[in-house]
């Protein structure tokens, strides 16, 4: 009986070293390859392009491979088990770096199963990493973005999604991650804020900015990055109206729009009852839903109703019974609203509406109840955390304080210092800046 060769893969870009290592394999007995799902990456990567079953289909059609089976799990150690193959191969490179705990439990368990690992060095001039940023400065199709929302949601415990107002501050959340506990962090999407696109042009947060302007700016953030982007849709318009919103936004391949059950000129939210906050009936935005959901083309576009109920002061049994009629109208998605700084009424809502719906996605935007982690939002039953403002939040402070400083000392020096980033810094910043 032939010998058995576990393989762990991804198997989303292929390139000669995955060949390579395919080949090595099969000299020693049958590949099995063991296909990362996308819940196994998406705590430690980002989503590959290609989703399960097609990397699947791609790997089980290179010659070498005898089988491929999901692996549900970034650590080895369960399918190690399951499948006891004779040995296990890898590429040296885990040797170094945040894998080497994955080298060791592999080490522990094929000793413990009489198996061997087969360790071959690493192909030179080849990177994952970089074959994905050539990838990214290609860009992506707008149904491959706008379908990667779904999958995130699927994939990950809690969907981290952050404001972006400008193509600058798409970049920044397209390439900025950071190591906590030997895993990746990165932001995975972008938020399309009504508040922040309006506050950027010195414009009050009432919709003064129509549609067609906002959509010209985001086209900035579209060309320069590949993440989801979830749009702020405020109202969503007259129930006329809404379905044409959805067209549009499904063809420039965002993948959701989350619309706010009020009616009348807009208050923001975050002023709670201190400004007149008139909710639609639930029969009206009902309707709205409705017609968006006829009129959206693709079946992975999210349309997200946003309760308000909270914010004006109602009971969460009023939220409870709106959230309920919203998703029986069609809404893919609930979002919650309040400025209560406890979070109380939220964690409440969340709680009893999971109690009757397992499913629907809930959204949750934490600006007054910062206190509670990601992780602590996801015990409640959220699904999608959206920090709404902060990119512009933070911006504001520093260009003051640059401003301020250069009026006292009558000369930039201080504040080049202090406040600004080094000009060669920011000549590079944009991918594909010319060096002369």
């Amino acid at each position: 009986m032939p010998k058995t060769v576990y393989l762990g893969m991804i198997g989303d870009i292929m390139h000669p070293g995955l060949i390579n290592i395919i080949n090595e394999g099969a000299k020693y007995g049958e590949v099995m390859i063991g296909l990362f799902t996308d819940h196994a990456i998406a705590n430690h990567r980002r989503l590959p392009y290609l989703n399960f079953e097609q990397r699947r289909n791609v790997i089980e059609n290179i010659r070498g491979v005898s089988r491929v089976v999901p692996q549900d799990e970034w650590s080895y150690v369960e399918n190690l088990k399951r499948y006891r193959p004779d040995y296990i191969i890898h590429g040296d490179d885990w040797q170094q770096g945040p894998d080497r705990y994955i080298r060791d439990e592999v080490f522990k368990v094929m000793a413990a199963q009489g198996g061997e690992v087969i360790e071959i060095p690493y192909t030179k001039g080849i990177s994952d990493s970089s074959l994905k940023d050539e990838m990214t400065s290609i860009g992506v199709t707008p149904q491959t973005r706008l379908s990667s929302l779904r999958r995130l949601i699927s994939a990950k415990p809690v969907v981290r999604i952050l404001e972006s107002h400008s193509g600058l501050t798409g970049l920044i959340i397209e390439h900025t991650t950071v190591d906590v506990d030997g895993q990746t962090r990165e932001f995975d999407g972008m938020w399309a804020s009504s508040l922040t696109d309006s506050t950027s042009k010195g414009k009050p947060d009432i919709e003064a900015v129509d549609l067609t302007t906002r959509l010209h700016d985001l086209n900035d953030t579209l060309e320069v990055t590949t993440k989801p982007v979830i749009f702020d849709g405020d109202t969503g318009g007259k129930v006329e109206h809404f379905g044409f919103t959805v067209r549009t936004l499904e063809r420039l391949g965002i993948s959701a729009v989350i619309i706010e059950d009020k009616v009348g000129l807009k208050q923001n939210s975050l002023f709670g009852t201190d400004a007149v906050q008139t909710q639609d009936t639930i029969e009206g935005f009902s309707a709205k839903i409705r017609a968006g959901k006829d009129a959206q083309i693709t079946r992975d576009f999210m349309i997200i109703a946003r309760c308000e109920s909270l914010i004006a002061g109602k009971p969460v049994d009023d939220a409870l019974e709106r959230c309920h009629a919203y998703v029986e109208a069609g809404a893919d998605g609930i979002m919650i609203h309040s400025k209560n700084k406890s979070g109380d009424d939220i964690r409440e809502f969340c709680i009893r509406f999971r109690q009757t719906d397992s499913h629907t996605p809930i959204v949750a935007v934490p600006t007054t109840y910062n206190q509670f982690t990601e992780e602590q939002l996801a015990e409640w039953g959220i699904n999608i955390v959206i920090y709404a403002n902060h990119m512009l939040r933070s911006a504001y402070p520093a260009m003051v304080e640059c401003a301020k400083s250069i009026l006292t000392h009558s000369r930039s020096l201080e504040a080049s210092d202090k406040y600004c980033m080094p000009i060669k810094e920011i000549l590079n910043l944009i991918p594909g800046t010319i060096k002369k």
